[in-house]
């Protein structure tokens, strides 16, 4: 497991934003929660209470996800992402 701060766009490192990359996912982490998990074999889950919890998260979240929050709402509703508790 490998842990590292979140890139900006610009190249700068972004603090509590973080990206943890496991043997078989890779998790995005804001601050203390845990807000994406994207399995290497295609699935994606995302905390049900914060992925979309505030501007900033959501500004990461759709960079970790590589689409904006509309997509993220419409693979959400088709069950392409599934909602769960990932802070437990």
């Amino acid at each position: 497991m490998k842990a590292k701060n979140f890139t900006s766009r610009n190249g700068n490192k972004v603090p509590n934003q973080f990206i943890i990359d496991c043997d078989d996912k890779i998790i995005f982490q804001s601050y203390n929660s845990i807000i994406a998990i994207k399995y290497k074999e295609g699935k994606t889950e995302l905390d049900a209470t914060f992925w979309d919890y505030s501007r900033t998260t959501g500004k990461y979240r759709n960079q970790f996800l590589c689409e904006n929050k509309k997509e993220t709402e419409k693979k959400i509703a088709s069950g392409e992402y599934v909602l769960t508790n990932l802070n437990y």
